[in-house]
């Protein structure tokens, strides 16, 4: 039996900061969270040195890192990519694919799960994300024009029997058959998320209603106020706010969501209906320069500058460079949030909108180990996974 006595640092949990306390891990569990320096034997001890000791972040949103796309559809690539992103505090993560042809996301099916049975130094996987092909060609930002196309009920029921990992797919609401799709994913379990959208504050309402409760990367590639016909209509973005119990992610890098917007979605929305997601490419925790979105064979030429990656001629955002930590950083440093709802972004509300909040994102007797130790910078010491020190 693996035992574990995590001692001497300032437990988070996330909703308070419990001060300097005890947390007791047996195999995969929290058995005891306690004030102080809990006597026990027969544990190995983690002396957190007056550092923070937090639940492990989670990551809704990722395409990759450490110079792999999980597009490559390679098993390496998935583990390298989940290991650098567990150095900087994620323990759970959600691999998320770019629109393209079928036969790309089969393999990437096929590798997901072999990754998957060999993961053991890096965050885990929470299941699939899909992200498109079913977006707005107004609104597609970095995703390749080529492959995007409407909802075809043949096409999506084949990729949905192919595949039980699938938690999450973002499409546009607004497209023919878009309302029909999300119904249908709601019965299965599966959350529709709004994203690369055209859609008016009506139409937003109405995915709403049908299954659509989250937002994709908000602020990015969606629309605000618009004008149709000289008349002016409230966009995804507003709707986003009007809705008090829609979610919302944001790239919190500073860049894809600056200050003032960071402040406001925060203002609107508050903590609890926030996640932080890294929207990551290939080049987080690569340097500066020349790089691919999406596979290898397939994906397009960016550039990553700036802290961020754009395409080749710098019109728009090719997706981040960020790791969790340095969301939760910005959300504290810029945004100036306070420690503990910083942390509730990254960890209980991606619970909560991800459904597994009875068992992720808290330091609470009965939840998943998965507990980092981080000091007043949010530089990471030490990244425990189920139990495990990684």
């Amino acid at each position: 039996m693996s035992k574990i006595k995590i001692f001497n640092g300032y437990i988070i949990t996330p909703f308070e900061n419990l001060g300097l306390g005890t947390v007791l891990i047996e195999n995969d569990k929290i058995i005891g969270v306690e004030k102080g320096n809990t006597e026990v034997s027969g544990y190995e001890e983690i002396d957190a040195n007056l550092n923070y000791i937090s639940p492990g972040f989670i990551d809704l949103h990722t395409h990759g890192g450490a110079n792999h796309d999980f597009m490559d559809c390679s098993v390496d690539g998935f583990l390298q990519a989940v290991n650098i992103h567990a150095k900087h505090g994620t323990t759970l993560l959600y691999p998320t694919t770019l629109a393209g042809d079928n036969s790309e996301l089969f393999a990437f099916f096929e590798t997901y799960e072999k990754a998957n049975k060999v993961n053991e130094k890096g965050a885990k996987f929470g299941g699939i994300h899909l992200e498109g092909p079913y977006f707005s060609y107004n609104h597609r930002g970095a995703q390749d024009p080529k492959y995007l196309r409407n909802p075809d009920p043949e096409e999506y029921t084949e990729i949905l029997e192919n595949n039980k990992n699938i938690v999450r797919w973002s499409i546009a609401p607004e497209l023919p058959g878009a309302i029909e799709f999300a119904q249908n994913l709601t019965k299965r379990g599966i959350l529709p998320s709004i994203a690369h959208t055209d859609a008016i504050y009506e139409e937003i309402l109405t995915a709403f209603e049908a299954g659509f409760t989250h937002i994709t990367h908000f602020y990015s590639c969606m629309n605000g106020i618009t004008r149709r016909n000289a008349f002016r209509y409230a966009g995804c973005i507003e709707a986003g706010y009007l809705i008090d119990k829609m979610t919302v992610e944001i790239i919190a890098d500073g860049i894809h969501v600056p200050k003032p917007l960071m402040k406001l979605i925060y203002k609107i929305k508050g903590a609890e209906n926030i996640a932080l997601v890294t929207d990551s490419m290939r080049g987080a925790g690569m340097p500066d320069g020349k790089s691919i979105l999406g596979s290898l064979q397939k994906g397009q030429e960016v550039i990553i500058e700036d802290g961020v990656a754009k395409l080749p001629d710098r019109s728009a955002f090719a997706g981040s460079v960020a790791t969790t930590d340095l969301l939760v950083r910005n959300m504290i440093n810029i945004a100036e949030i306070p420690l503990n709802e910083s942390i509730q972004m990254a960890t209980s509300t991606p619970a909560r909108i991800a459904n597994i909040g009875h068992k992720k994102g808290r330091i609470a007797v009965g939840y998943d180990a998965d507990i980092i130790i981080f000091n007043k910078n949010i530089d990471i010491q030490n990244t425990i996974i189920e139990g495990k020190l990684i």
